[in-house]
């Protein structure tokens, strides 16, 4: 939304600055120090036939030293919220209700797949290797960040950017296990430790994002600002629709890899029993580092297509990585198939759930949903039972 004025005040009321919304509707300011800020939409600013969702045009974030804080003003026709239409049998808002419903379903299966994609990678490297990579939101934004390089920094067009950051991210991949993980392993180092050093990975990775990039939000080249498409009830920006048939695409050639190549399937096998494999005569570490590598393509895509839906910061990975955490263990632990089950599942609630709910509070929904599963399945959707002793 263009041109509409965004006033940012301290929490004593102090002015910092007025800024107005450029042409992809995004707004950035600079503060001085950390602390809670009141941020205000100036509603005559707005079109004359929008309004913003809920009524309350005032947010309160807090802004913590080094990080970003980003405030969004969901918006809707005017009108929209007390719309009611005259059925049989009484009278109800449910045109606008399901119209919405199919509006935030869409959004959700968007948003699920790009948590899917993150979560295979996660799920195949925990399922060969034993390791919870909490560094695996920090692939994300690396491949996000390579392909901004490519396409800003070096003037590429996006979609050469995307396969080239894609590619470095699968050779980044490959030699962080052959150099890094691969090391560790030999060393007997046990899963607990390598679980706590990919977290101190997970941390560096991310201020040396923040040194080289920056903490500003930023955005690709293309695609940014698109007039959506009227699909029924269904408004869809051009750029999404083809974000998730590739996002398809690739979840299928990777389900039909581990079902039907020989590499899949030594996968698969080093997965269910990694001393048996090896005695059957399968490479692991070469499993393995296919695993990193592929692991690490996919991660790199999911970050690209991740900015393309929003927008692209330093931290977007650490923010993404409780969801794609929340997918992998809805699903059931390292089975590639029930990350994308449970990453669907977490993407739609994460949506529908701001029909009752707050946006702000919109990821309570599926950690609610992945509580409730796991107390009544425990091994996850799609995982196995294990006996323990």
């Amino acid at each position: 939304m263009n041109g509409a004025k965004i006033a940012v005040t301290t929490e004593s009321g102090q002015p910092v600055e007025e800024v107005t919304t450029n042409p992809q509707g995004t707004w950035e300011v600079q503060v001085d120090k950390p602390g809670k800020y009141k941020v205000t939409l100036d509603v005559s600013t707005l079109p004359q036939n929008a309004e913003v969702r809920g009524g309350n045009n005032t947010r309160t974030p807090t802004v913590y030293e080094g990080n970003c804080s980003t405030v969004l003003f969901a918006l809707q026709p005017k009108g929209a919220a007390g719309e009611q239409q005259q059925e049989e049998g009484g009278t109800s808002g449910g045109s606008t209700f399901w119209a919405q419903a199919a509006q935030l379903t869409f959004e959700g299966l968007n948003l699920g797949l790009i948590i899917a994609l993150a979560a295979l990678g996660l799920s195949l490297i925990y399922g060969t290797t034993g390791l919870t990579n909490f560094a695996h939101g920090e692939l994300v934004t690396l491949g996000a960040l390579l392909a901004y390089g490519f396409n800003v920094g070096l003037g590429l067009h996006l979609i050469p950017a995307a396969i080239i950051a894609v590619l470095v991210a699968a050779v980044l991949g490959y030699f962080q296990d052959r150099l890094f993980w691969g090391k560790l392993r030999k060393r007997g180092t046990g899963i607990i430790a390598m679980m706590i050093i990919s977290i101190g990975v997970a941390l560096f990775m991310r201020y040396m994002f923040l040194i080289f990039f920056g903490g500003q939000t930023e955005a690709y080249a293309q695609y940014n600002a698109q007039p959506g498409i009227e699909i029924g009830p269904i408004s869809a920006a051009p750029k999404n629709l083809v974000a998730m048939g590739i996002e398809l695409v690739v979840l299928i050639i990777v389900g039909f890899a581990l079902l039907r190549t020989r590499t899949g399937k030594a996968a698969r096998a080093v997965a269910d029993n990694p001393a048996l494999a090896a005695s059957s005569g399968i490479n692991v570490d070469r499993v393995i580092r296919i695993i990193w590598t592929g692991g690490g393509a996919i991660a790199a895509l999911a970050g690209i297509m991740l900015a393309l839906s929003q927008n692209l910061k330093y931290t977007m990975g650490q923010e993404i990585l409780l969801l794609i955490f929340a997918g992998v263990t809805l699903g059931g632990l390292g089975t590639a198939f029930g990350a994308l089950v449970g990453s669907l599942v977490v993407g739609l609630f994460i949506q529908v759930s701001t029909l009752w709910v707050p946006p702000e509070l919109k990821n309570v929904g599926a950690l609610a949903v992945l509580i409730i599963v796991l107390l009544v399945r425990p091994q996850g959707i799609l995982g196995r039972r294990e006996r323990i002793g």
